[in-house]
């Protein structure tokens, strides 16, 4: 339901027509003479109709686009290291090098060294610290020769077989 042109303008309104002329001008719809007057004329601006007049020559924009699917994740020399990675077979983000993968190993050898310094730092006595990492890091290795993910997951990301989804509570699918 638009607003009705006589409602009393509130600073957030103001602010938004404001934001609103500094894009404009930015993208060169407005020179700066006309920039200012339409901004002094924003701020005494009493109604949500002053306002609209202010803007109502201008094209609609939206202030916070969301990113699309042609936005480039990797930018600069990341994408040439991406591209020459799946060249040779190793993708990132997927399988053994995804980043679940990296902070499983991450947080695994941060324990380890932690251990090890305080086993260091106590008087180097019977090496417990191998009881930490030993049967965590054989485990993992396990999972990660195989091709399972960190967490015991296949991979499928709570999918059940044809791309049903699986509900992570009671396990049951959903059909959909």
């Amino acid at each position: 339901m638009p607003a009705d042109p006589r409602m009393r303008a509130s600073d957030q309104d103001r602010d938004r027509t404001a934001a609103l002329l500094r894009e404009h001008h930015a993208v060169g719809r407005l020179n700066p003479e006309e920039f200012n007057e339409r901004l002094d004329k924003v701020f005494q601006a009493r109604t949500i109709g002053d306002l609209d007049e202010l803007i109502a020559d201008l094209p609609a924009i939206d202030l916070y686009p969301l990113p699309t699917s042609t936005l480039s994740r990797n930018g600069g020399t990341g994408a040439s290291l991406a591209s020459s990675a799946r060249s040779v077979g190793l993708e990132f983000g997927h399988g053994r090098l995804s980043a679940a993968w990296q902070a499983a190993w991450g947080s695994w050898l941060g324990v380890t060294l932690l251990c090890t310094v305080i086993w260091m730092l106590t008087g180097f006595g019977y090496p417990w610290p191998l009881w930490v990492a030993g049967p965590w890091g054989a485990i993992m290795a396990g999972r990660w020769i195989v091709g399972s993910g960190p967490g015991g997951h296949d991979g499928n990301h709570g999918q059940v077989g044809n791309g049903h989804h699986r509900d992570e509570i009671s396990g049951h699918g959903d059909g959909s």
